[in-house]
């Protein structure tokens, strides 16, 4: 059983043995009304990790904690500026699987072991506000770390740490920091003891091959699209361990970040080696078809909901509410199965090697050195004439289920030239930005009248369902109604909406 929570913290410098006025100065610190001791503990702690420090390299710490109130085994990912999510699970003498598996986008599947073990004593204050309340708790560790497995190396330091109260500004980190420099204690040179730890101690986290710094001419085609599969490929590997905990949106965050690292792989075969990239799109598709599923009942249930929320009660006859609640519910279920099924599968492992050897050795073409300005622009516009075929083709068509097809390939094709305006809005500006913005409101359009017809289909079978069970059928067939009417205003809108995004100056400025 695992708990997390937020952790917000800054570490410093240790002030020098015998100096306390940085604590006359932090008494005066605005918001700060006293600094009141509470004591000092002794905390032990084993690091894991992979041989090759997979955890450290992606700014990840997986420890084994003794002593203080929190003793257990804390799984710590990275968050935006000074936070962190802290993960804690019981202590235990094997890494829990729960945090096993909330590592494994990091690890990729290979084994964990001790790497070092960190002893600190721990005297901890309090910085308290008005009304007695703790807006952050400050430590003063003596640190003792040792490697572990080869030989043991030995190393020692003090540092401070300054970590934001619950429910507290974070305003105050600020205010605290003016404080201490004022004392002239500045930032520590290492954002963990971990990290300080392995270097100290000879170790160090992987750094980036040669080869592809080598490789990559800085500012050209390749180099852009590069940064933005590494930024894909980072985003899918943090979300990774939110999907497994089911958090809100984690999955359509997910399956996103599948969605624009295929695109960009497609888009741009003429800088990277398809070859190489085609079955780590293949790959993708799979992983992203099989999170489908739980994703799509969960837009599919907020949609159904909000149908029959906003009927007037009198319109709503038999448990209608019920059976959609009973249809998601078993959905789900099966939904959240197949998610962890595939994100523990050895093809997913294999894609997340797949990926990691993408973005360290890049299978880089010859037009990869090229000029953003020369290479992505045909890129994008060839995505874009598949789109407009597309676009042309379910223009002719009258309504029906041809319609819905072709108007469902169009949505496709509107997303891989969004996507390949993406990688290329640093270097072409505002063309790509333009260009992309357009063809995401026909996206739109086109996504919510494919919302409708899944609407449809479900109801139809629901109905069917209810229908068997005795049950009215009235409030269904008017549901039907309202997406049938949806989907036709979406189709009254799309001619508009393509006709904003088809303009010709739209392309030309974009190849200038």
């Amino acid at each position: 059983m695992t708990q997390s929570k937020r952790e917000t913290e800054r570490k410093y410098a240790a002030p020098s043995a015998g100096d306390t006025a940085w604590l006359r100065e932090l008494t005066g610190a605005d918001g700060v009304v006293s600094v009141v001791e509470r004591g000092s503990e002794d905390l032990d702690a084993v690091y894991h990790d992979t041989e090759d420090l997979r955890l450290a390299g992606a700014s990840a710490t997986l420890r084994r904690r003794t002593g203080g109130p929190d003793a257990g085994w804390h799984l710590k990912l990275p968050l935006a500026g000074d936070s962190r999510e802290e993960v804690q699970a019981p202590l235990s003498q094997t890494v829990p699987d729960d945090l096993r598996d909330l590592a494994l986008s990091r690890t990729r599947g290979a084994p964990l072991a001790p790497v070092v073990r960190v002893r600190s004593t721990r005297s901890t204050r309090h910085l308290v506000g008005p009304d007695e309340k703790v807006l952050a708790e400050l430590t003063v560790d003596s640190v003792r770390a040792e490697s572990l497995g080869g030989t043991t190396t030995l190393a020692a330091w003090t540092e401070m740490e300054v970590e934001l109260a619950e429910d507290a500004d974070p305003a105050v980190l600020d205010l605290v920091e003016k404080a201490l420099r004022k004392s002239g204690i500045e930032r520590a040179a290492h954002p963990s003891k971990l990290a300080r730890a392995l270097e100290e101690t000879g170790l160090s986290a992987p750094r980036l091959p040669d080869a592809r710094a080598e490789r990559v001419v800085p500012g050209s085609a390749g180099d852009k699209v590069l940064r933005y599969v590494d930024e894909q490929v980072r985003t899918l590997v943090a979300l990774d361990p939110a999907v497994r905990r089911d958090l809100p949106d984690s999955v359509h965050k997910f399956r996103v970040a599948c969605r624009r690292l295929r695109s960009v792989l497609r888009s741009y075969r003429s800088v990277l080696d398809r070859e190489i990239t085609d079955p780590i799109r293949e790959d993708l598709k799979w992983l992203g078809g099989e999170l489908a599923e739980a994703r799509d009942r969960e837009v599919l249930e907020e949609r159904l909901d909000a149908r029959v929320g906003a009927a007037p009660p009198e319109l709503v006859l038999g448990p209608v509410a019920a059976r959609l609640k009973a249809w998601h519910v078993a959905g789900t279920a099966e939904g959240r199965r197949r998610t962890l099924d595939a994100l523990n599968s050895p093809r997913y492992l294999a894609l997340l090697d797949s990926l990691a050897t993408l973005t360290q050795q890049p299978p880089l073409r010859r037009k990869a050195g090229r000029k953003p300005r020369k290479a992505m622009p045909k890129a994008i516009l060839k995505e874009y004439d598949r789109l407009a075929a597309r676009m042309a083709h379910a223009l002719d068509l009258p309504p029906g289920k041809d319609l819905d097809k072709a108007l469902h390939e169009a949505r496709r094709a509107a997303k891989k030239t969004r996507y390949a305006t993406e990688p290329a809005r640093a270097s072409l500006g505002a063309p790509a930005k333009r260009l992309g913005k357009r063809v995401k409101a026909v996206q739109k359009v086109l996504g919510d009248h494919q919302d409708s017809v899944v609407a449809r289909d479900t109801l139809r079978k629901l109905a069917v369902a209810a229908h068997a069970a005795g049950e009215p059928g009235f409030t269904w067939g008017l549901l039907y109604g309202q997406e049938q009417a949806a989907a036709a205003e979406r189709e009254r809108q799309l001619p508009a909406a393509w006709a904003d995004a088809s303009k010709r100056r739209l392309r030309k400025r974009l190849a200038r």
